[in-house]
């Protein structure tokens, strides 16, 4: 409890900082999900405080995320299609849904998995954000011309045969249900058709439209019409969203430009009194908890989403332990992923009671909070009760936002979370894999399948395929190196025999370390902390890497940023032994020559004992 207000004037300074950041992007991921931006606003109250009490990355800051919004989108789309369209019956099932989500990931933490997130290869985490954010600028182009696929009269009338299809086979159901046979009693049938209205049939039309255009193939598929029926005024509202998001930052990155944005493209709509769309209206008061979760709990209508419920769960910790890494990085401390989950779960459990979408850490937000000076749980917490102050202060005021303005800000978020790096990478991969006549690269190849299947198919099926085949490709490429080098004993982490005469008066200006084994996806969080192992003494660290016989992407970018670490210290990196499968990864993205140049690598480490003479002096 002490450490928790040893910071108090930096932690508060950046939770409210990390709050006001939120409060846009939470309202804009309630509306995109499809259950409204307070659903959006509940979930980042809940999630930021909790996860944060009781999880285990000091500085995170949780809440809606792009993953997990584009992953409710679906389930929320497709539960509400089951139950006539309608939100309010269908509420309860995605409540019940998002809480059993949570629950899962307090089991995964619990059972201690949190430390098997980091064997995802980079390609999958690459190609999974690649598609988010395709998805959301998808989905998010029919809002920002002002289209609504369920107000479009003559797209919802194409609708009405399948729709009233669909009622027939509900009134059979129902009779089926009754044990009425409906053959010999006919009649039955036809009274309860007629009994059918225009309105019912109309609203069922609707749903089915909306259905028809919802999800990345759907926002293509209804472009031609969107474009047809172009609202000028919607669009205004969002490109001028985006031009002030983008062009603020180059003024100062003090004041959070998508705060900007909302206030004057709101103020603009409001003040001249434009016909314009808001968003729904935003309730006053405090949140009060959705007891028809546990009241009309029934098993079969949660069982067809149980898997459903596994996948946020998962994405959410993956989500939540990327970030995590990143303010491991920023703060220099090491946070605990079995703990973190359990927070996150707690988090993402308590929002669903309330009626609030799932979460998990969110990159941005705390790089934000630590920048602004928060180090412990309190910045998270503060946060929380930051974004729960604005809606009960400002919520009717909220309520008069511009639906398109959020379509605006959400397409800058769509373009932020792109994984770009690995899109810039892929021309310079080696390709390592021949399909037919084509030579390709496995690590390409699993971004671009990850990529294009999370876009137009499933999310969670893409990853696990992405997995699997990643996995398959790894043992292929370590059997095929391994035969190549089955003479090679492991060796313990002591000094080996040609170290033993090296100079004992530069002991301390030198520090040598030993690279066994290929450098892949599920090693680099051991040597991300290489770093730490280097005496403050040490100004040269020589690297052996006559052991390290593969290197993958993840491996690739690890060095890098490790030697990127290493250079801001002024450390100076020797190679001794580079191989060449690491060699030609490592030229292909410019490691070698710009930070180690070709006069820093050795071929044996005699040479570089004589270069040391030559070039270290004793200072220590």
């Amino acid at each position: 409890m002490k450490n928790l207000f040893s910071n108090i004037k930096g932690d508060a300074f950046g939770g409210i900082t990390a709050g006001i950041v939120a409060l846009p992007l939470a309202l804009a991921f309630g509306v995109s999900s499809g259950l409204g931006p307070t659903a959006g606003l509940y979930g980042a109250i809940f999630i930021s405080f909790f996860a944060s009490l009781f999880g285990g990355t000091n500085t995170q800051i949780s809440g809606p995320t792009a993953p997990m919004t584009a992953v409710s989108m679906v389930v929320i789309a497709g539960i509400i299609a089951v139950n006539d369209g309608d939100v309010n019956k269908a509420l309860p099932i995605i409540l019940t849904v998002f809480l059993l989500a949570g629950l899962m990931q307090i089991g995964l933490g619990a059972l201690g998995l949190g430390k098997y997130i980091r064997y995802i290869p980079y390609p999958v985490v690459s190609g999974f954000m690649t598609a988010i954010g395709v998805i959301i600028l998808l989905t998010q182009v029919l809002p920002s011309l002002g289209y609504y696929p369920k107000e479009d009269a003559e797209f919802v009338n194409l609708f009405k045969p399948q729709a009233e299809e669909v009622i027939l086979e509900n009134i059979l159901k129902e009779e089926a249900g009754e044990g009425i046979l409906v053959l010999e009693d006919f009649k039955e049938t036809i009274s309860r058709a007629e009994g059918i209205s225009q309105e019912t049939i109309l609203k069922e039309s609707q749903t089915l439209a909306a259905k028809e255009a919802s999800g990345a193939l759907g926002a293509i598929k209804a472009l031609p019409r969107a474009i047809q029926n172009i609202n000028w005024l919607e669009l205004f509202l969002a490109l001028g969203t985006i031009f002030i998001i983008y062009g603020f930052k180059r003024i100062t990155k003090a004041v959070p430009s998508t705060l900007v944005a909302l206030i004057v493209m709101s103020g603009i709509a409001v003040g001249f009194g434009l016909d314009y769309r808001p968003i729904e209206e935003i309730p006053s008061g405090l949140p009060i908890p959705n007891l028809e979760i546990f009241t009309s709990f029934n098993l079969n209508s949660i069982t067809p989403y149980i898997f459903t419920a596994l996948t946020l769960a998962l994405l959410g910790a993956i989500d939540s332990l990327l970030t995590s890494v990143v303010a491991d990085n920023m703060t220099k401390t090491k946070h605990k992923p079995n703990k973190e989950l359990v927070g996150q779960g707690i988090g993402n459990s308590v929002a669903a009671v309330f009626g609030g979408i799932p979460g998990a850490g969110a990159t941005i937000r705390t790089v934000v909070n630590i920048t602004s000076g928060g180090k412990t749980k309190l910045s998270g917490m503060i946060a929380g009760v930051m974004l729960l102050i604005i809606l009960l202060g400002l919520g009717p005021i909220a309520s008069k936002i511009p639906a398109a303005v959020l379509a605006g800000i959400l397409i800058t978020v769509g373009i932020g979370v792109m994984d770009y790096k690995g899109l810039k990478a892929i021309p310079s991969l080696p390709k390592d894999i021949k399909l037919g006549p084509f030579k390709l690269s496995s690590e390409v190849l699993i971004m671009l399948i990850v990529l294009l299947l999370s876009t137009f198919w499933n999310l969670v099926y893409a990853v696990g395929i992405g997995l699997v085949i990643a996995s398959l490709m790894f043992m292929k490429l370590i059997g095929d190196v391994t035969s190549e080098r089955s003479d090679v004993k492991p060796l313990k982490e002591e000094a080996w025999k040609d170290e033993i005469n090296f100079p004992e008066k530069l002991k301390e200006e030198v520090f040598i370390k030993h690279l066994k084994g290929p450098l892949f996806f599920g090693s680099t969080s051991e040597f991300q902390q290489l770093t730490l192992q280097i005496p403050d003494t040490a100004s040269f660290v020589i690297m052996r890497l006559g052991r390290m016989q593969y290197m993958d992407q993840s491996g690739l970018y690890a060095m890098e940023d490790m030697l990127l670490d290493l250079k801001n210290k002024n450390i100076t990196v020797l190679f001794v032994g580079l191989l060449k499968q690491p060699r030609y990864m490592m030229e292909r993205i410019d490691i070698i020559p710009d930070l180690i140049s070709e006069e820093h690598i050795f071929t044996t480490f005699k040479d570089c004992v004589t270069w040391i003479k030559d070039n270290v002096k004793d200072k220590h």
